[in-house]
């Protein structure tokens, strides 16, 4: 047993390295030159250009302005997801209406569609509406989909014992208080991972603001960054710092919610 043991942390040692590792590289990637990045063998240690490179990139885009785009952009979409998707999903799980399982059976058609295919439909529909080019034409489509209504449903009908409803129901609670008061508080590890999931997604998101914003003033972090790049050359370290700089706030923001987000996972592999 003890040499299983062994093997055991042992190999998730290597997992776990093998999964920091990529953020190690872009660290040590920030702080050296082009010249230092691209030699063979790759140099493994950090180098002094940090400052350098991050004044480069602070010179040559509006980092801050970007960074503020896309904060705002990311935190009212992943709000308006965590609302409407878990009231969707908990409605899904723990009430009957006519048409139900139709429903829910073309909610699931539409997560084997790739979204990029959407992406014309939804561009004429923008534009007739006359969004491009504004805020809501990020958010808007974004509100909610169908991994985060699957997600909830499922959560909730494990999680959710109906005789918390029901007796939520004999103190009059309305269809919206049992999940406000009762669902909400329940599926607190569930929004956790969901949240992340759409905050590293839309803070990500690269292609659909390429295609909807026309002013660089609204440009989010990953259309800004994409300039740093140099018609004939690149400054490598100068991207890197960059990139350094837009993947923080994820790193931050999953220590916060880690927590609650193991717990989510946890509660979703256990089965009474």
């Amino acid at each position: 047993m003890r040499i299983k043991s062994i093997i055991l942390h042992v190999l998730l040692l290597i997992g776990v390295g093998i999964s920091i590792f990529p953020f190690y590289w872009l660290a040590v990637m920030s702080t050296n030159k082009t010249s230092d990045i691209l030699r063979f063998p790759p140099k493994l240690i950090f180098g002094s250009e940090l400052i350098t490179n991050l004044t480069n990139v602070f010179n040559n885009v509006d980092f801050f302005q970007a960074f503020l785009n896309t904060l705002f952009v990311t935190v009212v979409q992943v709000i308006c997801v965590l609302f409407f998707c878990s009231l969707a999903g908990f409605t899904f799980a723990k009430f009957q209406f006519p048409g139900k399982t139709w429903l829910f059976g073309a909610l699931l058609v539409t997560m084997m569609i790739p979204s990029q295919l959407s992406f014309i439909p939804s561009y004429i529909i923008i534009s007739k509406l006359g969004w491009v080019g504004t805020y809501k034409a990020l958010i808007v489509p974004g509100l909610a989909n169908a991994f985060g209504i699957f997600w909830v449903r499922q959560f909730s009908q494990e999680a959710i014992n109906d005789s918390l409803l029901d007796a939520g129901r004999l103190d009059g609670c309305s269809h919206f208080r049992l999940y406000w008061n009762v669902g909400l508080p329940i599926l607190r590890p569930a929004l956790a991972f969901l949240g992340i999931f759409s905050f590293i997604g839309v803070w990500n998101d690269y292609l659909w603001p390429l295609i909807v914003l026309n002013d660089p003033a609204r440009y989010t972090l990953q259309l800004t960054l994409s300039q740093l790049n140099g018609i004939y050359t690149t400054d490598y370290g100068m991207v890197m710092a960059g990139t350094l700089l837009a993947t923080l706030p994820l790193i931050i923001m999953f220590l916060f919610v880690s927590r609650q987000f193991i717990s989510g996972i946890a509660a979703g592999a256990v089965k009474d």
